[in-house]
């Protein structure tokens, strides 16, 4: 029922390098300007070519291999790469992702932008995959929120699919998540309900944030699609998924860790929002290493 909430790794492989494209080449701008890597070329030859490995410092789980092709594709100079892992692959310490071969000026004014894409994609694949192992045995869903660094959501929101997690709305456009703020400013749950059902029509679900039990119960009388309950204790969720009984979509966020996610899955809610896996994911550790 509530499935077009969300987006999938299917969806993003559809359009990703329309919108991935403008992100790369911006980053190119950033860091080469309109002379380029002075030091490269002082050092390093026209006419030169190297094969250079792209390897794994410690284990993870790969995002991004796409977007390093994409990223040496924008320059004038070939360079020819040979993918060893995909996106979704598992790597270890050592292992090599890629082999590059080409013009050694190219493929050193591109490392460092090409690295820190896929370094901070991979980062967050491998935390969403760990949350995702971790609550396996139920039927709850890990999912991301609107909490990215700017201008990398659609690259972000994909590395969480790539980690077994999915996405909940992509921006504020394209689905409605009435929250604490616009019900105070409306005056309460049933009017901010009817002010936006009225605004938007049949065709867009729309979502309550609660967090108590009687704003619970005034969600579920107006006709949420779904419920956001937020910042609740363990006790206070097992009781709202009791009384919800499976009738509306159900979502828990808040001050949710590592350690306390398996104990929030255990409640039954649907799906589990987790700003963290986006703005505090650790890079996974990947370098260019030459090779002749």
């Amino acid at each position: 029922m509530h499935s077009s909430m969300f987006l999938d790794q299917e969806m993003f492989s559809s359009f990703s390098h329309m919108m991935f494209e403008p992100i790369i080449r911006n980053a190119l701008i950033e860091d080469l300007g309109s002379i380029g890597d002075i030091t490269t070329q002082a050092l390093v030859p026209q006419g030169h070519y190297s094969k250079i490995a792209m390897v794994s410092r410690h284990n993870g789980i790969l995002a991004g291999c796409d977007i390093v092709k994409s990223v040496f594709d924008l320059f004038k100079e070939k360079v020819c790469l040979s993918q060893q892992k995909r996106d979704g692959d598992t790597v270890k310490n050592g292992d090599i992702i890629a082999v590059l071969e080409g013009a050694s000026q190219v493929m050193l004014a591109g490392e460092r932008t090409a690295l820190n894409f896929i370094s901070h994609l991979s980062g967050i694949a491998s935390l969403t995959h760990q949350l995702v192992e971790a609550i396996k045995s139920y039927k709850t869903q890990v999912v991301c929120t609107r909490k990215t660094t700017p201008g990398l959501r659609i690259m972000e929101k994909y590395a969480v699919c790539v980690g077994g997690g999915r996405n909940h709305r992509f921006a504020l456009y394209d689905s409605v998540l009435i929250k604490d703020n616009h019900i105070a400013i409306a005056g309460g749950i049933e009017e901010a309900f009817h002010r936006a059902k009225s605004h938007c029509g049949h065709m867009k679900k729309i979502e309550i944030e609660v967090d108590t039990i009687e704003q619970l119960e005034s969600a579920l009388k107006v006709g949420a699609d779904a419920i956001l309950l937020d910042n609740m204790s363990l006790q206070t969720l097992h009781k709202a998924v009791r009384i919800v009984d499976g009738s509306v979509f159900t979502e828990a966020s808040g001050s949710i860790t590592a350690e306390t996610i398996k104990d929030v899955a255990a409640t039954g809610v649907d799906s589990i929002a987790v700003g963290w896996i986006t703005h505090s994911a650790p890079i996974l550790d990947i370098a260019f290493d030459f090779q002749h």
